[in-house]
């Protein structure tokens, strides 16, 4: 699938095709409403549109993100809804039956966070700087019958995901796993990352992880 992407837009990676395989097997009710959270270019949007979704709002940052989802759902008028934030503060309005999060999740310094260029995957020393406040507020964005999928590294502890989302009342399980060699940032980072034992000396990979979640009352 050839998507336009603006200069600066995170790039659809290894992450994404694990979370668009989950979205798959998730499968979007007729009619369905979808929440894609950090959408980047749009490919999971995109995804969910042709998975059958009646309509999608695709949240990033990003203006530029923004631009491309438009760009890369024309073919869909009227079906994607554009929401500029940071979930952190800026809430949607709805409730889904699709939430799908691909939020920054890399560990990485303080300093990093600050990056107009790191927004995308700098999720601050633990690499929870935005999952811990979107596992929060999951439970409120999901319909009785909703599905969540979230997916992260092993290094930003995908324990602690599962136990906000269970302390919000959500049934949550890790569903997809994937391993995949350090790309150019987490290189980049190793000293820090040694240091910080988020990771093994000599380490050159990590595993990805994707968290399904849904209210309990669902069977």
């Amino acid at each position: 699938m050839m998507l336009f992407r603006a200069p600066g837009v995170y790039r659809p990676q290894f992450d994404t095709a694990l979370l668009m395989q989950a979205a798959e097997a998730a499968v979007v009710p007729a009619g369905g409403q979808v929440l894609d959270v950090g959408t980047g270019s749009g490919a999971l949007t995109v995804a969910a549109l042709r998975f059958g979704a009646q309509r999608v709002t695709a949240m990033d940052i990003s203006r530029r993100a923004l631009l491309s989802v438009w760009l890369n759902s024309l073919r869909w008028p009227g079906r994607v809804e554009l929401l500029h934030g940071d979930i952190r503060h800026v809430r949607p309005r709805d409730r889904y039956d699709l939430v799908l999060a691909n939020p920054p999740y890399v560990p990485a310094p303080a300093a990093d966070g600050a990056a107009r260029s790191a927004r995308a995957w700098a999720g601050g020393p633990s690499g929870r700087a935005v999952l811990d406040p979107l596992c929060a507020l999951l439970p409120q964005l999901l319909r009785e019958s909703g599905t969540g999928l979230i997916v992260q590294s092993v290094l930003s502890d995908p324990v602690r995901t599962i136990e906000i989302l269970d302390t919000g009342g959500l049934n949550a399980e890790i569903t997809a796993r994937g391993t995949v060699a350090f790309g150019p940032v987490l290189r980049s980072r190793l000293a820090w990352l040694e240091a910080a034992e988020l990771i093994m000396p000599g380490q050159r990979d990590e595993e990805l992880v994707v968290i399904r979640a849904r209210h309990r009352r669902v069977r």
